[in-house]
């Protein structure tokens, strides 16, 4: 089992390095760059005082100008000098700094991974708690009443996507019923201090509860189909006919020998799940007005803003190979032939 962990673990630094480089090399090649869009929008390039070049008077076909910004932004460079300068700045910590709104890409991140954290541990935690004991209940049920209409019900909710799912919520439950506020994170008196803790936990539960209930169907609904089907196939397992035959009842057969087995491919979904929620949808995040990674990541790649493209980038990969790491854990406290030391890759 240690050895399987450290073959995972070491596996994050070609990884990292693979899906980074793959971006940079798309930012540098893609046409008109952030600096055209800089000089043509005529904006300033916020960094330090005395590197700070106005663009105010500048049009994008002032070449001198494009050519002092391009040097201080190392995109006359070769490629690979370029990744290895950019590289060493993430590694001690520097993102750099925002072309459009010159702040530090840490600070602009900061305020945001925590509304995505938040987002992604809720909606990790109500998905497995639910959708594990329904689907073990429609296991057992099987080609009854309940889980005929479940799965209709299910089936229906995974093919609607979630950004449809959030737009008849929010036209629903906000616009026209008012039940529900029409956007945010938090009312403005939690902002400004004027709630105790209980009044902020509760504010922010029912300014979430309709984004949180878009996350979740889709991913919930896929768990559940999942769970059952790999439960109906446990249960038909030669090891769980023994069990029965030995004089243990049905449901204590099921319940300690299928349903840790088929627990496995739900463990191993675990580290896309964490990416994909606390990246955040970008859809969603619009539809709700949330300040979250998902929409910074996608609002920065409109307007080219790639040190704050590759900030997301970097925290999304991390988080998603962390996440992966979590899941082969979860995975090895199931599977017997890991923990045990027997497989290796």
């Amino acid at each position: 089992m240690f050895i399987y962990f450290i073959r995972r673990v070491l596996l994050i630094i070609p990884t990292f390095i693979g899906a980074t480089l793959l971006v940079f090399l798309l930012t540098r090649f893609i046409p008109g760059g952030p600096l055209y869009f800089a000089l043509s929008s005529n904006q300033s390039i916020g960094y330090e005082s005395s590197q700070i070049y106005e663009s105010q008077n500048a049009s994008p076909f002032h070449q001198p100008e494009f050519d002092r910004l391009d040097e201080f932004f190392s995109f006359k460079k070769p490629w690979y000098q370029a990744y290895i300068a950019w590289l060493s700045k993430v590694v001690s910590g520097n993102l750099g700094r925002s072309l459009r709104y010159g702040d530090l890409v840490t600070e602009m991140i900061q305020p945001r991974i925590k509304v995505s954290f938040l987002f992604g541990f809720l909606a990790l935690v109500i998905i497995y708690l639910v959708s594990i004991p329904l689907g073990i209940t429609k296991a057992l049920n099987n080609r009854t009443w309940f889980d005929s209409v479940s799965s209709v019900v299910l089936f229906v909710l995974y093919a609607i996507p979630s950004y449809i799912v959030a737009i008849i919520l929010f036209s629903i439950f906000s616009a026209r019923l008012g039940w529900f506020p029409l956007g945010g994170f938090q009312s403005p008196e939690t902002a400004r201090h004027s709630m105790n803790f209980f009044e902020k936990l509760i504010d922010t539960g029912y300014h979430i509860f309709l984004p949180l209930a878009a996350y979740v169907m889709n991913s919930f609904a896929a768990l559940t189909i999942t769970m059952k089907n790999m439960l109906l196939e446990t249960i038909s397992a030669e090891y769980v006919k023994a069990a029965v035959a030995k004089g243990r009842n049905f449901k204590d057969a099921v319940y300690l020998h299928a349903v840790r087995n088929s627990l496995v491919p739900l463990a191993s979904e675990f580290g896309p799940m964490v990416s994909t929620f606390l990246s955040g949808t970008f859809l969603i995040e619009q539809i709700f007005n949330i300040r979250g990674m998902g929409m910074l990541g996608y609002t920065a790649l409109l307007d080219r803003d790639y040190p704050v493209v590759m900030g997301v980038l970097v925290i999304t990969i991390l988080i998603s190979l962390v996440g992966n790491i979590l899941g082969d854990f979860f995975v090895s406290l199931l599977d017997p032939r890991i923990r045990l030391g027997r497989v290796y890759a």
